[in-house]
């Protein structure tokens, strides 16, 4: 992290909690240390932590409750370490709350540049946000609902900019492919993969410079969509 943080560390393994409490100490952060599920609830109602780092294999709840439930109180970044590796792994705990999932072993260096980013993400900014953003001759105007390329007006369906909206509004999270359909159609049922697929692909089009390399809107295959934030502007 940047600055002195509070780190709730989330493990069973006392070996892992030493490591990331030397880790993240090293770097003048205060480490908070639970082994089971209802522990790390406790401790974090209790100290508001910056960061939480989670493994899911816990003796008591499991890694998707404790995420729903941190979700539910606090808007704390969860970084989620897992021995599992599926693709159905990910989704499932990040549609339950988590910000970012790291899989065991890991490298030190990769999980404190993660934990700096997901600070970067969190942290409230002094500046009012923007109304506009702009990335080479796009710019994207979130005050009027308008997108524009070299100042000519391209065309979105209300869906098309709903869609663009939402990803905006989390940059530089991934969201899933469920997260994303119940944000913009609002409704539990129906292939979000295969609606995101086709929509995705037709605002690509419309707003990248080379729709078959996207830069704004990239894909974490089996998992959803990720915007990259652009330039700021006024």
């Amino acid at each position: 992290m940047d600055t002195q943080a509070a780190v709730l560390v989330v493990d069973d393994e006392p070996q892992i909690r030493r490591a990331l409490r030397n880790l993240f100490g090293e770097r003048g952060d205060v480490v908070l240390e639970a082994a089971t599920g209802r522990e790390a609830l406790d401790l974090a109602n209790a100290h508001a932590p910056d960061l939480v780092v989670l493994d899911i294999g816990l003796p008591d709840v499991s890694g998707d409750e404790v995420c729903r439930a941190l979700r539910a109180q606090s808007a704390v970044p969860i970084l989620v370490l897992s021995a599992r590796h599926s693709e159905q792994e990910k989704v499932r705990l990040l549609d339950a709350g988590a910000d970012d999932y790291l899989t065991k072993p890991f490298g030190p260096s990769e999980l404190l540049a993660r934990a700096r980013a997901l600070a970067r993400r969190s942290r409230p900014s002094d500046a009012a946000a923007p109304e506009a953003v702009r990335s080479g001759d796009i710019t994207i105007d979130f005050a009027r609902r308008t997108v524009t390329r070299a100042g000519v007006l391209v065309h979105l369906t209300p869906t098309e900019w709903e869609l663009l909206r939402t990803l905006a509004a989390h940059a530089g999270r991934t969201l899933t492919h469920r997260q994303l359909f119940d944000a913009v159609w609002r409704r539990d049922h129906g292939n979000a993969q295969q609606y995101l697929r086709v929509h995705v692909t037709h605002l690509r089009r419309k707003i990248e410079v080379d729709s078959s390399e996207p830069t704004l809107i990239v894909t974490e295959p089996g998992v959803g969509y990720r915007f990259e934030p652009p330039t700021r502007v006024a």
